[in-house]
């Protein structure tokens, strides 16, 4: 007898359906699997009839023929398992054939029955929902991720028995069987237990950089702080996910759908209510980095995707890592080529980076850095001209005086900040209505006069930076891009001069970069 059940898959960061196809028939005992499968796919076999075995579940000795589709597509993972049991037990018919209607199935079996959380389940959940799938039966440790999907009835099953009970169960009984998992729809609140503790309260002095970082977060700006060892980056840097704007719903589902897809999501949690802050370690690898894999998958740019990026000790680094990420910093995404297709993955995250003006951290205090011109020039070139150009503010921090520290007790806090934050990306909101950019930072160079409009006096002033200080186009719009944040900060609808020299003086300096 021939049955289908559905599950899904992800390509990338893309999910899709795939279709279980379970044909039982006569003929010498034997378990065949088709459909472009991986080695951990294909010992579904093994998985699926050891624990209807071990359940009490008899599967008479046929020949079980089961395939995958599209089979064009290469399937990974083992989150098959429970989609291809149930076809098959449609197939023997222990569970009724219309049972499986408009169900998408989900998980991974253990040998003593058990189904085990997956990964990926709510981007599936998602798609499903997207082409009018109404149910679905996931592990139960994956199902409030799979219930914030809107219009979807969501059951969390432990083990393989649950579901059969469930399915052959009649309709007003299926209830009792597995209940229904609430939809949680409620507004995003941010979850106190996971808040960062670092507040811009607890940071002495270092105003210069704070206003960076609050333009940086207002207007999606990116962000290099230099300077020596113990002044603050790492924490300045660590306090700008407590100044960002809140999450969309929209947004939340991007976050939390690449976290499961790389299995970083908690079990149990259902939606990433706060911006991510990613700081990977300078000995990273480029695959680590920006993903790929003979199967790529997202690396940590795209799990830093509408959140923060901060790479500490920038020099450090790879070159060939550092330099890999000029397209992300420049498309807010990633193509990754492989034999198998091509892939694109999310990247549009605040890029943060914090590094030392010389090998020892201490130039240009020569009392203590005794490192040559040679050696320093070196070091700053580590990070290349193309990045630099990509990096919207960069900002030098000194050492805190102790009078400074003293007084550190009236720095502004972090809420504060994040109200001036809130108000100009609302006035970034209104501006950008009706098109499909969010913040200032994301104005595409040929609209930057569209939306960044300046008078005859500002237009002089630019022509003066762009000869002063040799810039390039591309450096010359992000000058006028954090002008305009600047100005939406201090709730100026018109970009004056003093708007566009504080972006000015924001420039790497050229006495790092000869």
């Amino acid at each position: 007898m021939f049955s289908t059940t559905i599950t899904g898959a992800v390509h990338g960061v893309q999910a899709y359906l795939v279709r279980v196809e379970a044909d039982v028939s006569g003929g010498l005992p034997a378990f065949l699997m088709v459909g472009s499968l991986s080695i951990e796919t294909r010992e579904a076999r093994e998985r699926v009839m050891v624990s209807l075995k071990n359940k009490g579940v008899q599967i008479p000795p046929r020949h079980i023929t089961v395939n995958l589709s599209p089979g064009d597509k290469r399937k990974e993972g083992t989150a098959f398992d429970l989609a291809i049991a149930v076809a098959i037990l449609k197939a023997t018919e222990v569970i009724s054939p219309t049972a499986t209607e408009d169900t998408l199935f989900l998980g991974e079996l253990g040998l003593d029955g058990d189904i085990r959380p997956a990964k990926g389940v709510l981007p599936i959940v998602r798609e499903a929902a997207r082409q009018g799938i109404k149910k679905c039966i996931v592990p139960f440790q994956n199902s409030k991720e799979a219930a914030v999907i809107p219009g979807m009835e969501v059951r969390g099953a432990r083990d393989i028995l649950e579901v059969i009970g469930y399915l052959s169960a009649k309709e007003g009984e299926q209830e009792e069987q597995l209940p229904l998992v609430g939809h949680d729809q409620g507004p995003l609140a941010p979850n106190e237990t996971v808040a960062h503790n670092l507040d811009f309260s607890e940071i002495a002095g270092q105003e210069m950089a704070k206003r960076a970082a609050e333009i940086s977060a207002a207007g999606f700006h990116n962000l290099l702080m230099v300077g020596p060892p113990g002044v603050g980056k790492s924490m300045i840097a660590g306090c700008m996910p407590e100044i960002l704007p809140p999450l969309s719903r929209e947004e939340s589902l991007e976050v939390t759908s690449i976290k499961s897809i790389a299995g970083e999501l908690d079990l149990g949690e259902t939606l990433c209510t706060r911006r991510p802050f990613i700081s990977p370690h300078h000995s990273i690898s480029l695959t680590a980095l920006v993903g790929g894999g003979t199967i790529p998958k997202p690396g940590r740019i795209s799990l830093a995707h509408r959140g923060v990026l901060f790479l500490d000790e920038l020099p450090e680094f790879d070159k060939h890592v550092l330099d890999a990420m000029r397209q992300p910093l420049e498309e807010r995404k990633i193509h990754i080529s492989r034999v198998g297709g091509s892939f694109s993955f999310p990247a549009d995250f605040i890029f943060a980076g914090a590094m030392n003006p010389c090998p020892c951290g201490y130039y240009p205090d020569r009392n203590r850095c005794h490192c040559s011109e040679t050696e320093i020039s070196r070091y700053m070139r580590k990070v290349s001209g193309p990045i630099l150009d990509r990096i919207d503010l960069c900002v030098e921090l000194q050492a805190i005086s102790l009078d400074k520290m003293k007084g550190f007790n009236h720095c502004e806090n972090s809420a504060s900040i994040r109200h001036r934050v809130e108000k100009a990306r609302m006035r970034q909101e209104q501006r950008f209505s009706k098109t499909s950019i969010r913040f200032n930072g994301d104005i595409p160079g040929p609209r930057v006069e569209e939306y960044c409009y300046l008078g005859e006096e500002e237009k002089r002033c630019m022509e003066q930076l762009y000869h002063n200080l040799q810039l390039s186009m591309r450096s010359y719009h992000r000058i006028i891009r954090v002008a305009r944040t600047i100005a939406d900060l201090e709730e100026e609808e018109k970009i004056g001069v003093e708007h566009l020299m504080e972006a000015a003086m924001y420039r790497p300096s050229l006495d790092y970069w000869k």
